[in-house]
């Protein structure tokens, strides 16, 4: 029974690590989902891009028998996948992984099975991916960790995942009108009640409070949990939205006034208006004649058959409309306020996306920083 105990406890280690990794990065995740006449561990879907996965665990990091349970997940996720849209993702955990562990992995994977994704994950928080839209959990072991003592690894960016945005924006919804932000408002005095709120695993919840308490960012010594030292919690989180992401400059296909056409086309996408349109939408706007922002999830091929009602702007004219993909689609379109039937970005989302904008966002940025987020920005400067 003892020997019964230690595989489950493994298990569900290896259950709790990995779901948390795919959180962390944006995925939705489903346990175990019907597939044909299958029920295997996950399905995990971003943008686009859906994986039907089998996990394997084990205690040992021995190659041969790390290699024999992967070629076991490959072969059973590779019938998963023969049963529906979706692509193959064989991941195994292990207590420890090692550089010459996964070179063996890699090698046998280009050998035998380059068709399926696979994963290493280690309980001490090393993590290995190959496939498609899988960079982003690929998480190294840190160098010369304290003896006697679990490294923390981590990504730089952590603090500020998409699921982690998206938590910080539960945490600050008590202190924004409904209109502005769609979020639980709620008092939150523990990681539980976090998880919870948000709709997220426990495991992330409790990995993002404890960030925040070693980084200083949260006070929960009193009923409820406050977030502090906001000016420097700001000042990192709007320089983690800065990054660049894909966009597609567009026109109408029919000619119609901007306001009518807008609605059209985001009614008829899986889309979220952005940035100066958004702003002007929720009755915060303070810059005009910039084209409106629409937010997909992901970007493709600029043709008709793509995006219905739009074609590419002729070089040298200026865009009606810009198609931009979301760097954080799970903080954004969770957020998201509806204005009429159409979806329209947060005022934190506007705030942070504005203020890295070349075409007066600084102007946009600055007024809702004194307007309707000066509670939430008190500090800021």
């Amino acid at each position: 029974m003892a020997l019964l105990s230690s595989k489950q406890n493994s298990e569900a280690l290896a259950a709790d690590r990995v779901s948390a990794l795919f959180h962390e990065d944006g995925w939705d995740i489903q346990r175990q989902p019907c597939v044909g006449s299958f029920r295997p561990d996950w399905v995990a879907g971003k943008g686009a891009v859906r994986y039907v996965i089998e996990l394997k665990s084990m205690r040992e990091g021995r190659p041969d028998r790390v290699i024999a349970l992967l070629s076991q997940a490959i072969l059973e996720a590779g019938r998963y996948a023969d049963h529906s849209a979706m692509k193959p993702l064989a991941i195994v955990h292990v207590s420890q992984t090692s550089a010459s562990l996964w070179r063996k992995v890699e090698q046998f994977h280009s050998t035998f099975a380059p068709h399926v994704a696979i994963g290493i994950v280690s309980e001490a928080g090393e993590s290995h991916f190959i496939g498609p839209s899988l960079e982003a959990l690929n998480v190294k072991a840190p160098r010369n960790p304290s003896r006697g003592k679990h490294a923390k690894p981590h990504k730089a960016s952590d603090l500020f995942s998409d699921l982690n945005q998206w938590m910080l924006k539960v945490l600050l919804a008590p202190e924004l009108p409904e209109h502005l932000l769609t979020a639980p408002r709620r008092d939150l005095a523990n990681s539980s009640q976090l998880a919870d709120a948000a709709n997220v695993s426990a495991m992330s919840a409790s990995r993002f409070v404890r960030r925040l308490q070693e980084e200083g960012f949260l006070d929960d010594s009193g009923s409820s949990f406050q977030l502090v030292r906001r000016q420097e919690l700001f000042h990192r989180w709007r320089s983690a939205a800065m990054r660049s992401s894909p966009e597609l400059r567009m026109s109408y296909l029919i000619p119609a006034s901007g306001a009518r056409q807008l609605h059209k086309v985001v009614s008829k996408l899986d889309a979220c208006v952005g940035l100066f349109a958004a702003a002007d939408l929720l009755r915060l706007g303070h810059v005009s004649g910039v084209a409106p922002y629409v937010y997909v999830r992901r970007l493709m091929a600029a043709d008709n058959a793509g995006w219905p009602g739009l074609v590419s702007a002729a070089p040298g004219e200026p865009a009606q409309i810009i198609l931009k993909q979301s760097n954080v689609p799970g903080s954004l379109f969770r957020g998201a306020v509806r204005v009429g039937d159409m979806l329209v970005s947060d005022v934190l989302q506007i705030w942070l996306d504005a203020s890295g904008h070349p075409a007066r966002g600084v102007e946009q940025a600055e007024f809702l920083r004194s307007s309707a987020l000066a509670g939430v920005l008190r500090e800021f400067e």
